[in-house]
C-alpha cells in the first residue's frame, strides 16, 4: 500500500509538472489555446495533390 502510495505522489507531481509546461508555453509563445480550435498544419500551396 505505501508503495502504491509514493507511485501515485509521482503521477500527481507529474501532471501538475505537465500544466505548469503547459502553461509556461501558453504565457511565454502568446498563443491561444482553446478546446475545440482546429489544429492548422502547414501546407505548401503548391505540394501535390496524391490523394
Amino acid at each position: 500500500m505505501k508503495r502504491l502510495a509514493t507511485w501515485a505522489l509521482y503521477a500527481v507531481g507529474a501532471l501538475s509538472i505537465a500544466y505548469l509546461a503547459l502553461y509556461a508555453y501558453v504565457a511565454f509563445t502568446g498563443n491561444d489555446i482553446r478546446p475545440g480550435d482546429p489544429i492548422r498544419i502547414f501546407r505548401k500551396p503548391d505540394a501535390p495533390s496524391y490523394s
